[in-house]
């Protein structure tokens, strides 16, 4: 769970979620919360909370901490947040009021996480972003295809949207799969707009950033920290192009997803969306490149077999970069598979308890609708 301490006029804002496998839903929500005030604190959940409360986390806790760090509109993050947020949190933190999207959740006992502040009046709701959850991306990294990303009509992918995401009786509109549709609004909500400056280093990485996770956050801030004043580009390679290099399943997210996930990040200035491959003489004069970096993950040769850093290294700008951690999407990918059973109970598990309070809402609405046409009948 996340907390935010959000200011509007010195007001300040607390979120509060598990944030596992942080993407750019998560990322947007953190952006909105912000917007309503002027100061964030993210509340991130502790391992035995969300285990107890949702089921198995995918990232421990301190890669959640450090992944919620690391998106440009928190101020603070809250280590070890109470999955229950509470009055007694928010004045903990000096905080005004939380923040929550428009889906509920809920304790291990079916018992809404926010009912204490809402009856105080200290809850602010934003919009949930739609078509990505952590139940989709689950399902994507277990289905085997090169075109999850893009068909979602597949027979196969819709088995593993059932398998992880509809219950018994039926879908939850909170666990669901829906599909992400891109917007040019989303990417200016998200991007920075801020040119490169006189004297700014910049700095140009490339690479696929697939389920954007601990370790590029670890590599981008060891970019970042190449130089005093550095302006990191990062280029995105288009879907096919990963594919024809990564091979499998990748990407699991579609270049639009992956240009809001990495454009949150608080070490990135500026993407380009459909990178080249080769890192050519074209594009490093265009941006005016100081520095191109990489990371120590393998380097595929080009389609014509040759080194897509040549002429970086023919102008003695590109540098290796070791970030320390050697967490990479494969590796991420294992861990699901590795707990596929626990990962499908915990999302059905989930949307069962979602489904038994729908179907209390439905009923205490049908309730009220018949007291007022009884009233209205006298």
């Amino acid at each position: 769970m996340i907390y935010f301490r959000f200011c509007v006029f010195t007001a300040k804002v607390i979120p509060r979620a598990s944030y596992d496998m942080v993407h750019y839903g998560h990322s947007n929500q953190l952006r909105q919360a912000k917007a309503m005030g002027d100061y964030l604190i993210a509340g991130v959940h502790t391992d035995a909370e969300i285990s107890k409360h949702k089921g198995p986390p995918v990232f421990t806790q301190e890669e959640r901490y450090k992944m919620v760090r690391a998106i440009k509109w928190v101020d603070e993050i809250v280590e070890g947040a109470p999955y229950v947020t509470t009055l007694e949190t928010l004045d903990k933190h000096n905080c005004d009021f939380c923040v929550h999207g428009d889906d509920i959740t809920l304790t291990v006992d079916g018992k809404d996480t926010y009912e204490e502040v809402k009856r105080a009046g200290r809850y602010r709701e934003c919009r949930r972003t739609q078509g990505v959850s952590t139940t989709d991306l689950v399902g994507r990294m277990l289905l085997m295809t090169k075109a999850h990303h893009s068909n979602i009509d597949n027979p196969d992918y819709q088995q593993h949207t059932d398998n992880f995401g509809k219950g018994p009786k039926g879908h939850s509109p909170w666990t669901g799969v829906s599909q992400f549709l891109q917007t040019s609004q989303k990417i200016i909500q998200f991007a920075s707009g801020k040119e490169p400056q006189p004297g700014d280093t910049i700095i140009y990485v490339a690479g696929a950033f697939d389920l954007f996770h601990i370790g590029h956050v670890d590599f981008l801030e060891m970019v970042y920290k190449q130089a005093e004043r550095p302006y990191v580009i990062v280029g995105l390679h288009f879907d096919q192009e990963v594919n024809r290099y990564k091979g499998k399943n990748y990407p699991i997210m579609n270049i639009h997803e992956r240009t809001l996930s990495v454009l949150a990040c608080r070490y990135v200035s500026e993407v380009v969306i459909g990178a080249p491959y080769a890192v050519g003489k074209d594009l490093l004069d265009h941006f005016k490149v100081d520095l191109v970096c990489h990371g120590k993950t393998e380097v595929f040769p080009d389609k014509d077999e040759s080194d897509p850093y040549a002429e970086p290294k023919r102008r003695g700008i590109f540098r290796a970069i070791d970030s320390g951690n050697n967490l990479t999407t494969d590796d991420i990918v294992q861990r699901i598979i590795e707990n596929r059973l626990q990962f499908e109970a915990r999302n059905q598990k989930k949307e069962a308890k979602e489904m038994a309070v729908i179907e209390a809402m439905k009923k205490r609405d049908q309730e009220v609708s018949e007291v007022t046409d009884c009233e209205f009948a006298l």
